[in-house]
C-alpha cells in the first residue's frame, strides 16, 4: 500500500486490471452479435477488424480512465478525521469526523475476491444525499478493508464482560434455505421471467412463434387449465429463481458480537458483504414474519438502530437485517442474544388484545378490497358479455372468504405490552410485524383519531424514534387503555396532554 509521508494513501493498482477485465467481458459480449451483423453483407474478416479496433480503443480508454482515476484518488484515516480526495479537473474533497462514524462495510464481487480485494463504504448514517455523509474507497486490499473497519469502529466496550455471549451468535443452518420459496420474492421473479422472456422473443421477432408453441401444446385443454398450468409454471420458476438468490445473499451467513461492542453480519456466495452495527446505536430488534414464512413457523430479525440511513448507492442493499428467516425459536433467541437480555419481550411480553371494534374495521376493509373487482366485472359484464358475469361470481367465491380470514387474522395479531424497557406492538397480517423498542429510545407520541375511530373509541398511537423506520405504530388501540399504555412506555411525555384534556 503505497502512503506519503503526511499519511496519505492510494488505493489499490489492481483496480486497473479490474477494469480491464471488466471492459473485456463488455467488448466480448458485445462483439459477438456486433460482429455477426457486420459480417451480412461484407467479408468476415472486415467485419472481425472492425470489432477488433472497436475492442483495444474501448478497452484502453477505459483501462486509461480507470487508471487516471487511481492516480488521483487518495485518501487518509487520522486521529479526528477520515478524508478521501479524488477528481482530475474538478476536485472532490470530502471528510467525515471519526467520531461521527457510524459503518464501515466492506463488499467484494467474484473479480474482487479473486483479486484480493474489497470495496469499502463508510458511513455516518445520515441521509444529506449527493453521498456527503460516506466514504467510498474501491477497492483496496482485502487486509487494509480489515484494518479500516478495525480502527474506525473501535469503540470501548459495551455490557459487562462474560455477563452476555460473545464471538458468534448465529451461523448459517443450510436447512432455512425452505423458506425461500415461499417468500413474496418467488411469485415476483415468476412474473419477471415471463416478462423477460416475452420481451426477449419480441427483441428476436419470434413472439409469435413463441406463443403459438404454448398454443399447441395446450391444443386440447381448456382455458381455465391452460391459465392454471402457467401460473403454476411461473410459481416453480420464481421458486427456484428464489432459492438462487437466497443462497446467493445468505451463503456463508454469519452473525458474531465483536470486542468493543459491534455486531457483524457476514454473508454472500458470489458478491460477499460484510455489515457493522454498533450496540450503541441499537434501540431495539423487529421480528418480520411474512405469510408464507410465518405458515412454516419462521420469522427474520432486523435491527432498529440509528445511523443505517440509505442512499441511492445502497438503496437495495438490505443493511438492517441480522437473521434471515429461521425458525422462529432461532429467531427469539438470536433477538435475546443482541439486546443482552435473558429472552427476548417479543416472546416474553403478555401483549393486551385491542378491542372487537378494531376487528369490525378489518373486516369492513377487507370485504371493501374484495367486493371492488367483483363489481367493476359484474359492471362490465353487464354492459360489454355475460362472461365476465361468471369471472365476477368466481372472483367473489374466492376472494371473499380469503378476505375475511386475513381481516381475522389481522385483528388477532394486533397487540402491545411494555416488557420491561422495552415497549412492544404488533401488526399485520400479510407481513406481521413485532417491535420490541427502548423505552429510553422514543422522542414522542403520535395520536391520531379518525371520525370513525372516535364513532367506536379506538385512536393510532405513533411511537416517534430516530432509530430504524422513524415511527412504529400501535393500530385501534381502546382510548383509554391505549394512552395509558403511552404514558406508562415512557413516562411524563403524554402527562401534560392527559392532565388538560381531564
Amino acid at each position: 500500500m503505497e502512503e506519503t509521508p503526511d499519511g496519505w494513501q492510494r488505493l489499490s493498482v489492481r483496480t486497473v486490471l479490474v477494469t480491464a477485465l471488466v471492459m473485456g467481458g463488455v467488448v466480448v459480449g458485445a462483439g459477438v452479435p456486433a460482429t455477426l451483423g457486420l459480417a451480412n453483407g461484407r467479408p468476415l474478416w472486415v467485419a472481425i477488424g472492425w470489432v477488433l479496433t472497436g475492442a483495444v480503443l474501448v478497452i484502453v480508454g477505459g483501462t486509461a480512465a480507470d487508471y487516471v482515476r487511481w492516480r488521483r484518488t487518495r485518501y487518509r484515516i487520522g486521529p479526528e478525521r477520515a478524508e478521501l480526495h479524488t477528481g482530475l479537473l474538478l476536485v472532490k474533497r470530502r471528510s467525515l469526523a471519526r467520531e461521527r462514524i457510524r459503518s464501515v462495510d466492506l463488499t467484494a464481487n467474484v473479480l474482487l475476491r479473486l483479486l484480493g480485494l474489497v470495496k469499502v463504504r463508510i458511513g455516518t448514517g445520515e441521509s444529506t444525499g449527493g453521498g456527503e455523509s460516506t466514504l467510498e474507497l474501491d477497492p483496496v486490499t482485502r487486509e487494509e478493508g480489515e484494518r479500516l473497519r478495525r480502527e474506525l469502529l473501535a469503540r470501548a466496550a459495551v455490557g459487562e464482560p462474560g455477563t452476555h455471549r460473545e464471538g458468534e451468535l448465529a451461523a448459517l443452518d443450510p436447512r432455512w434455505i425452505r423458506y425461500a420459496p415461499v417468500s413474496f420474492v418467488a411469485p415476483a421473479l415468476g412474473g419477471a421471467a415471463v416478462g423477460g422472456l416475452m420481451q426477449v422473443s419480441e427483441w428476436f421477432g419470434a413472439q409469435g412463434k413463441l406463443i403459438n408453441w404454448v398454443g399447441d401444446r395446450f391444443q386440447d385443454t381448456s382455458v381455465v387449465w391452460i391459465v392454471v398450468s402457467l401460473v403454476l409454471g411461473a410459481c416453480v420458476t420464481g421458486a427456484v429463481g428464489a432459492l438462487g438468490l437466497w443462497g446467493e445473499m445468505w451463503w456463508n451467513y454469519r452473525l458474531e458480537r465483536e470486542p468493543g461492542g459491534t455486531l457483524r453480519v457476514r454473508r454472500g456466495l458470489f458478491t460477499t458483504r460484510s455489515i457493522s452495527i454498533e450496540e450503541r446505536r441499537l434501540r431495539g430488534v423487529e421480528l418480520v414474519e411474512p405469510l408464507g414464512v410465518r405458515t412454516l413457523g419462521a420469522a427474520r430479525v432486523d435491527a432498529v438502530a440509528t445511523g443505517l440511513a440509505e442512499d441511492e448507492s445502497s438503496r437495495n442493499a438490505d443493511h438492517k437485517t441480522l437473521l434471515p428467516a429461521a425458525p422462529r425459536s432461532v429467531a427469539e433467541a438470536v433477538a435475546a442474544h443482541v439486546l443482552r437480555e435473558p429472552a427476548s419481550p417479543t416472546s416474553t411480553a403478555r401483549l393486551t388484545p385491542h378491542p372487537r371494534a378494531a376487528r369490525t374495521r378489518r373486516l369492513r376493509w377487507a370485504f371493501a378490497a374484495a367486493l371492488l373487482p367483483v363489481l367493476v366485472l359484474a359492471l362490465l359484464g353487464v354492459l360489454l358479455t355475460d362472461v365476465l358475469l361468471y369471472v365476477a361470481g368466481a372472483c367473489a367465491v374466492v376472494l371473499l372468504p380469503v378476505a375475511y380470514l386475513l381481516a381475522v387474522d389481522a385483528y388477532r395479531s394486533l397487540g402491545h405490552a411494555v416488557s420491561g424497557d422495552y415497549l412492544v406492538a404488533r401488526s399485520g397480517t400479510v407481513r406481521r410485524t413485532t417491535v420490541a423498542l427502548q423505552r429510553g429510545g422514543v422522542i414522542g407520541w403520535t395520536v391520531k383519531q379518525s371520525f370513525f375511530q372516535r364513532r367506536v373509541g379506538l385512536i393510532t398511537l405513533t411511537a416517534t424514534t430516530a432509530a430504524g423506520a422513524g415511527a412504529y405504530s400501535v393500530y385501534d388501540a381502546g382510548q383509554p387503555d391505549g394512552l395509558k399504555f403511552a404514558a406508562d412506555a415512557v413516562p411524563g411525555v403524554l402527562a401534560p396532554f392527559l392532565e388538560r384534556g381531564e
